[in-house]
């Protein structure tokens, strides 16, 4: 058998950091050990029971089948009533694309707007798959270094310094991950009207929109029709493995991304969207928001207790359920201080390196998924490791 041939792509790829992590984590776990997982970001609530049961309906009346790739019609109805609901948009159902994660709608995006050689603004820290799906289309990833001074958002002025000639969009996350931070909206309007000036395109990540917590959540639709507005059922609706996003997109493109989708996914997956269908009812909002305000509860006790601990944490996250603290008084190499912290008091972070490049090894990230109760003895254990 002739040897494995890997492609340039595949191998370029930068791992996440956090997988070795989690392996020796579940090591540690198969030995009888407890652990103490502040790496994962996915929530610990289960999914609503009644969007459960709306998902196994669907199964017993054999909805099974295929979708139209851009879903289900009274899937995207649903979201365009979400919109004026919940915001006050109008926003045409027409324009509502459903796709198989968020990631799947930031392929759909990217495939859209990009052509291969050109490039895409980014955040550093940011969130490390949207460069890699760049990277494997055969884009180029810009990391543009972010910081408290800009609430470790991407404004305008960075993204009008780094623009180029090849440059065809750039991307905000609100709330963004790993840091929780909100982009204002006066930034955003300046986003939007910079970057028509320059022909290029606003994709902006609202994945974790409803898990906002010290400001009033808004959408980019509001302020545009122009705009990319990925979001997931994944986060503040609490469906992680049942794998949907959706994306709104300007009418011009939603024949070219239908096109796309047809090609790449066929279709989004079938159960996952009836369920959805109850997940966006305005009664099984009371019971999310009830969820988002635990993780306000778990955010105003870790925060201050790491702050004690002696983390500088330059930005405090407004949504969704993470701190991006800066540990250099413990450590200048983050990713070899987590991995110490969990042979020695098994407590489960995230390094920095994971995010991108800018102070990485300074930093570390707390995901607040996990019961106040276990955040407490995480902050014990942390402790015990601080004053070894």
């Amino acid at each position: 058998m002739s040897g494995s041939v890997i492609s340039k792509r595949a191998q370029n790829l930068s791992p996440f950091y956090v997988m070795d992590i989690l392996a020796r984590a579940k090591k540690l776990a198969a030995q009888g050990r407890s652990i103490y997982h502040l790496e994962i970001g996915e929530p610990d609530f289960s999914t609503a029971d009644s969007i459960v049961n709306a998902g196994i309906e669907a199964l017993k009346q054999q909805q099974t089948q295929y979708t139209p790739a851009l879903g289900l019609t009274q899937l995207r109805e649903a979201v365009a009533e979400y919109y004026q609901r919940k915001f006050s948009v109008s926003i045409s159902p027409q324009r509502v694309v459903i796709t198989p994660g968020a990631s799947g709608a930031l392929q759909l995006a990217l495939a859209c707007l990009l052509d291969a050689g050109e490039n895409v603004l980014l955040a550093d820290p940011g969130y490390p798959c949207n460069r890699n799906i760049a990277q494997i289309m055969g884009l180029q990833a810009i990391l543009v270094a972010v910081d408290s001074h800009n609430n470790f958002q991407l404004e305008a002025s960075l993204v009008l310094q780094h623009w180029n000639s090849k440059t065809r969009a750039a991307m905000v996350a609100t709330p963004g991950n790993p840091t929780g931070t909100l982009l204002p909206v006066s930034q955003l309007v300046e986003l939007c009207q910079q970057i028509a000036i320059k022909n290029g395109h606003l994709i902006v990540d609202e994945i974790y929109q409803g898990l906002v917590y010290d400001a009033e959540d808004y959408t980019a639709l509001q302020y545009s029709d122009d705009c990319f507005v990925i979001n997931s059922f994944s986060k503040y609706f609490g469906m992680t493995g049942w794998r949907l996003g959706w994306m709104v997109v300007p009418d011009d493109y939603v024949d070219a991304v239908d096109r796309i989708a047809q090609n790449i996914f066929l279709a989004p997956p079938t159960i996952s969207q009836y369920a959805a269908l109850t997940a966006l009812k305005a009664e099984t909002q009371s019971e999310l928001d009830a969820r988002r305000d635990i993780f306000k509860q778990r955010r105003d006790f870790l925060l201050p207790a790491l702050e004690q601990l002696g983390f500088v944490i330059s930005a405090k996250p407004q949504g969704a359920f993470y701190i991006y603290a800066n540990c250099e008084k413990f450590s200048d190499n983050s990713f070899h201080w987590v991995k110490q912290l969990l042979e020695e008091q098994r407590v489960a972070l995230t390094p920095g390196i994971d995010f991108g490049h800018q102070q990485a090894d300074k930093h570390c990230r707390f995901a607040y998924t996990q019961s106040l109760d276990i955040l407490e003895k995480a902050v014990a254990k942390i402790d015990l490791f601080i004053k070894r």
